[in-house]
C-alpha cells in the first residue's frame, strides 16, 4: 500500500503523506455492527484525568470486531473497510446464513475470498486455527492468551508474530513483533498471516490540526512550566532540567524506567524479553 505525497502548496502540505487506501473496497460501515462510542477525554469513572493530552477529536462509531472467531462455516469477504478506531483495516464477512461480522484484515485478503475458523482450516491468510494445528515457522496474528477469550496480541497494522516451536506439553513458543518470546497454550487460537495496512507507520501527519482531529491535545514541555507544576520547571530563561535525568511530572524516571511488576504472575510465560541480547 503506497502513500500519497502532496505538492508543497502550503507549509502543512510540504511534509504531509496519506494512505492511498488501495485495499479499501467498501466505504461505509455495516450499520448492524456499529455502536456509539462515548468520549472520555482521558478521564476515569471518577472524572479525574488519568491519561493526559486526550480530548476533542472527530465523532466516530465503534465497529464490533469478532476476535473470537467461533463460526466454523465458510465466511466470504464482501468488503474491506477503514476503521477509525485502529491502525489496521477491517474486513466484512458474510456466512452462508447471511450473518455478517468484522475481522482484522490480513495482507492479501480481498473481496470474494473465503475464510474458515477451526482445527481443519487450511493454512492461508485469514483462517483461524488452534496453535496446535499451525505448522512451526508460520506467521500469525490475532493471538489469544486464554482459550475462548478472544484475540489480544498482535492486532495493529503490519504486525506479525512467528510460531517458533511447540513443547512436549501444552505450550508453544511464539516470537512477538517486539522480539519477545512468549509461551502460549496450544489450545489458544491464532489467525494466519500478517495484519494489513503495512505502511501505516510511514504516514506523516504533517500538521497540528490533524492530531486534533484524532483526539490528541497539545503536549507542553515541563521545562517551560513553573516549579509547582513540574520538576523540570523554574529558572531564569532557558535553564536545564536541574537533575541527572528527565522525570515525569510526578518525579518518576522518564527514560528506560521499568514499570512491570517483577513478581507478575505471567512472568513465567516470558522465555526471552524484548530487550535481551
Amino acid at each position: 500500500m503506497p502513500t500519497i505525497k502532496y505538492k508543497p502548496t502550503t507549509p502543512a502540505r510540504r511534509n504531509m503523506t496519506v494512505p492511498s487506501f488501495d485495499e479499501i473496497t467498501k466505504f461505509s460501515p455495516e450499520k448492524s455492527l456499529i455502536v456509539t462510542k462515548k468520549k472520555h477525554a482521558g478521564r476515569n469513572n471518577l472524572g479525574r484525568i488519568t491519561v493526559r493530552h486526550h480530548g476533542g477529536g472527530n465523532k466516530v462509531k465503534y465497529r464490533i470486531i469478532d476476535f473470537k472467531r467461533t463460526d466454523a462455516t465458510a465466511n466470504t469477504v464482501i468488503g474491506v473497510e477503514y476503521d477509525p478506531n485502529r491502525s489496521a483495516y477491517i474486513a466484512l464477512l458474510q456466512n452462508e446464513q447471511g450473518d455478517k461480522s468484522y475481522i482484522i484484515a490480513p495482507v492479501g485478503l480481498t473481496n470474494g475470498d473465503v475464510v474458515y475458523s477451526g482445527a481443519e482450516a487450511d493454512i492461508k491468510p485469514g483462517n483461524t486455527l488452534p496453535i496446535a494445528n499451525i505448522p512451526v515457522g508460520t506467521f500469525v496474528h490475532n493471538i489469544e492468551l486464554y482459550p475462548g477469550k478472544g484475540a489480544q496480541l498482535v492486532r495493529s497494522a503490519g504486525a506479525a508474530a512467528q510460531l517458533i516451536s511447540k513443547d512436549n506439553g501444552d505450550m508453544a513458543q511464539v516470537r512477538l513483533p517486539s522480539g519477545e518470546v512468549r509461551l502460549i497454550r496450544l489450545d489458544c487460537k491464532a489467525t494466519i498471516g500478517q495484519v494489513g495496512n503495512i505502511e501505516h507507520d510511514t504516514v506523516k501527519i504533517g500538521k497540528a490540526g490533524k492530531t486534533r482531529h484524532m483526539g490528541i491535545r497539545p503536549t507542553v514541555r515541563g521545562s517551560v512550566m513553573n516549579p509547582c507544576d513540574h520538576p523540570h520547571g523554574g529558572g531564569e530563561g532557558k535553564s536545564p532540567i536541574g537533575r541527572p535525568s528527565p522525570v515525569t511530572p510526578w518525579g518518576k524516571p522518564a527514560l528506560g524506567y521499568k514499570t512491570r511488576n517483577k513478581k507478575a504472575r505471567t512472568n513465567k510465560f516470558i522465555v526471552k524479553r524484548r530487550n535481551d541480547r
